[in-house]
């Protein structure tokens, strides 16, 4: 039951992300995409703060400082920045395909920066995977559209925000990391607003109810996950959060009239399926670490 409804909360929140990676794509052709963003963490920020006053917890953290989560939340912001950049200048759907490769570079990661074991199954897993990315990017061919190496960097920013995440020894919970991160990610998106030469642009009513909503969305997709991988077995809740790209593929149909091209889809299915092999050869080895190791 636990897996049931952790993966029912994973597949609410890949569906509130993918309505907010809309609205942002939206919101992007008449406002700046850097000002739309530091408005939303902002939004986000906000929230976070209220929630931890309400909670009766220290605003300052003094981990916050610890150089392992600067890095962390640096890898945060730029992968936002450039993901984010990338919704404006690439369909929807591509660039949610390309960031479904995220969990294999952190698996990837894993392996070479921390130290964990991974066979060459999975070693296999992560180079067809790759290949799916390669499929999507379309290198060296008439296709080739160079701002989907944004939504590449933007990939390999939260990949990297996720093997700091999982290397942190500092007490910070879930809520006050994404604050440090949001404090961080509203002068950034400022900043690109600057170096693109674009000026501030006042939300009218209309797109002043859209960013509320993005902030809103994005407020309930981040509390699903947490709620879902609170309970139940994580790996098997986690391969829910492909389902992020048939929301992509629904959302940009209704909303853009985005129709993916055949390797696209290709693409986006390699990787997707290289994806949910790897978590469930983590599973099994995971199971059979446990079995022989019962204190564990």
């Amino acid at each position: 039951m636990d897996n049931l409804r952790g993966a029912a909360l994973m597949v609410f929140a890949m569906f509130c992300f993918a309505v907010e990676d809309a609205l942002i794509k939206l919101l992007a052709g008449a406002i700046p995409v850097g000002q739309v963003l530091s408005i939303i963490c902002l939004g986000g920020l906000i929230a976070f703060v209220g929630w931890s006053l309400a909670k009766g917890d220290s605003l300052w953290q003094p981990a916050y400082l610890d150089p392992k989560v600067l890095l962390r939340s640096f890898c945060d912001v730029a992968g936002s920045v450039m993901f984010v950049t990338s919704l404006t200048l690439i369909p929807l759907t591509t660039a949610s395909a390309v960031i479904q490769a995220t969990p294999l570079v952190v698996a990837m990661g894993a392996a070479v920066f921390l130290g964990q074991a991974v066979g060459w199954r999975r070693w296999l897993a992560i180079l067809v995977g790759f290949i799916g990315v390669l499929i999507i990017i379309r290198p060296g061919t008439e296709g080739f559209v160079p701002a989907t190496l944004l939504a590449v960097g933007g990939m390999l920013g939260l990949a990297a925000r996720d093997l700091f995440t999982r290397g942190l020894t500092v007490q910070l919970s879930g809520p006050q990391l994404a604050t440090h991160t949001f404090a961080l990610v509203v002068p950034a998106g400022l900043l690109l607003t600057a170096l693109r030469g674009q000026s501030f642009v006042m939300p009218d009513v209309d797109q002043s109810l859209i960013l509320l909503g993005a902030i809103v969305i994005g407020m309930i997709a981040y509390l699903a996950i947490v709620a879902a991988t609170r309970d139940g077995n994580a790996a098997i809740i986690s391969s829910f959060r492909y389902s992020r790209m048939i929301f992509a593929l629904v959302v940009g149909y209704l909303m853009f009239a985005e129709v993916p091209d055949v390797p696209t889809l290709i693409g986006a299915a390699v990787i997707i399926t290289s994806g949910i092999y790897t978590l469930w050869r983590e599973t099994r080895l995971r199971y059979a670490s446990l079995n022989e190791n019962p204190a564990l």
